[in-house]
C-alpha cells in the first residue's frame, strides 16, 4: 500500500522482532515525513525510557550490513528446525495435517476430530511440551487444531518433543475412551 500511495496517507509499521531476535522490541515507521515526525514527537513525549540498548544494536546491525548476515543465519536455523519438525510429525503423528510453512516460527496442525487440543495440552505439559490450542485463535471451532512453535527448539531436540506430544496424544485418547466407556 505504501508503494501505491500517492497522497501521503499510508504509514508502514514494522519491527525487527522476527528478523533480529524475538525479544528485540524495536520497530520502525516508513511514510510521509511530516506524519512520521509528529508520531516520533508523540512517542518521545509518551515513552518513559525506550530500550536504547536494543535500538543501538539494531542500528549497528543495519549500519554495518550485519542484518543481512543475521537474516541468513536465522533463516537457515529456522529452516532446519522446521524441517526437523515436519519429519518428526510425519514419523510420530502421521494423522497430522499441515502445510509446511515457507517462513516464520509456527506450524498450524490439524488432528483428527476426536482430539480435544485443550485436553491434549494438559497432558502434553505433563510430558514437558507445550503448544497453543486451536480454540485460542478462534471464536468458534479449532478444537482439534494447534499451533506449534519450532523457533526456540534446536533441531536435534525437535524429535524428542514430538515423541512426547505423540505420547500425550495417546494418553489423551485413552483417557477419553475410558470416560466414554463409563
Amino acid at each position: 500500500m505504501l508503494e501505491m500511495d500517492t497522497s501521503d496517507h499510508v504509514i508502514h509499521a514494522s519491527s525487527f522482532s522476527k528478523s533480529v531476535s524475538p525479544g528485540v522490541r524495536v520497530g520502525y515507521l516508513v511514510g510521509p515525513t511530516e506524519q512520521i515526525a509528529r508520531l516520533a514527537k508523540r512517542a518521545n513525549e509518551t515513552y518513559i525510557s525506550p530500550n536504547m540498548l536494543a535500538e543501538s544494536i539494531v542500528y549497528e546491525l543495519c549500519r554495518s550490513g550485519g542484518l543481512d548476515e543475521n537474516l541468513k543465519v536465522v533463516n537457515a536455523a529456522l529452516r532446519e528446525r522446521r524441517d526437523a519438525l515436519v519429519d518428526a510429525l510425519r514419523e510420530h503423528i502421521p494423522e497430522a495435517e499441515f502445510v509446511v510453512p515457507e517462513g516464520g516460527y509456527f506450524l498450524w496442525l490439524d488432528l483428527n476430530e476426536d482430539v480435544d487440543t485443550v485436553a491434549l495440552l494438559a497432558e502434553a505439559k505433563e510430558q514437558g511440551v507445550t503448544f497453543v490450542a486451536g480454540p485460542d485463535f478462534m471464536l468458534d471451532g479449532g478444537t482439534s487444531s494447534l499451533r506449534l512453535s519450532f523457533a526456540p527448539v534446536p533441531a536435534a531436540e525437535v524429535g524428542e518433543g514430538i515423541q512426547r506430544l505423540a505420547r500425550a496424544l495417546e494418553r489423551t485418547r485413552a483417557g477419553a475412551s475410558s470416560v466414554e466407556a463409563a
